[in-house]
């Protein structure tokens, strides 16, 4: 099945964000004596960014001005949110409003809300405070490209920088959990058995994989984004 079939203009508007998913981790530095031989994150300056990819960033308050960023972070923010735009329906802009704040390290993001236009109008394709499908849909797509998402209880999320795949952190297995019984009806969803709920959504897809796979993992995060926002139904 083709995951993102959909026209491309949209897609150009997001060409160079698609791009940076191909970003690399900041290097490490080893000292040259066995006494330093201990690997230390390399220090590298922020970068100033007003946009994630086509997306204007503005603050909970509404205010906008450029946020300090690690580099590799805002690339792969940048690769997210070009991957969540093209599984949401065609009828949908491009994303053209993140609302967030944008931690002091620049490598941890709390989401407020994503909009879009649609006839004219803007509308909020991911809010914080609504708990609907379209915010488990969200939370997936985070889940496939990074390692640290955490739901805060106000509903908003926070994301820290990482390489994505599966790990078994807690807050993995409690998103894929959620997702099996809010987004794909298996209510009897467990911690201790989730791999097994998720892979029935898998197979249903016609994905058959093991979810706590690398490639399991992306299919079942990719597939629960296309059904909460209901770009697929997989029926």
């Amino acid at each position: 099945m083709n995951d993102n079939p959909y026209p491309f203009p949209r897609r150009r508007l997001l060409a160079g964000a698609a791009a940076a998913s191909a970003v690399t981790l900041t290097g490490v530095a080893v000292a040259p004596t066995a006494a330093a031989a201990t690997p230390v994150r390399a220090t590298t300056p922020l970068v100033a960014r007003d946009r994630i990819a086509t997306a204007a960033l503005r603050a909970p308050d509404g205010s906008a001005a450029a946020v300090r960023f690690q580099a590799d972070f805002h690339a792969r923010l940048a690769a997210w949110l070009a991957f969540w735009s093209a599984n949401s329906p065609r009828a949908w802009s491009a994303p053209v409003q993140v609302v967030g704040r944008v931690g002091p390290a620049g490598d941890a993001l709390t989401l407020h809300a994503i909009s879009y236009r649609r006839d004219d109008e803007l509308r909020a394709g991911f809010a914080a405070g609504r708990r609907d499908a379209s915010h488990a849909a969200t939370l997936a797509s985070l889940h496939h490209h990074f390692p640290s998402v955490r739901v805060l209880p106000d509903g908003t999320v926070r994301v820290g920088d990482g390489p994505a795949g599966f790990t078994g952190a807690p807050g993995q297995v409690a998103f894929a959990v959620a997702a099996c019984r809010e987004l794909w009806g298996d209510g009897g969803a467990t911690a201790a058995r989730w791999a097994e709920h998720a892979g029935r959504a898998l197979a249903r897809a016609g994905q058959p994989a093991d979810a706590a796979s690398h490639a399991g993992w992306a299919a079942f995060t990719r597939i629960s984004l296309r059904r909460g926002l209901g770009t697929e139904s997989y029926e």
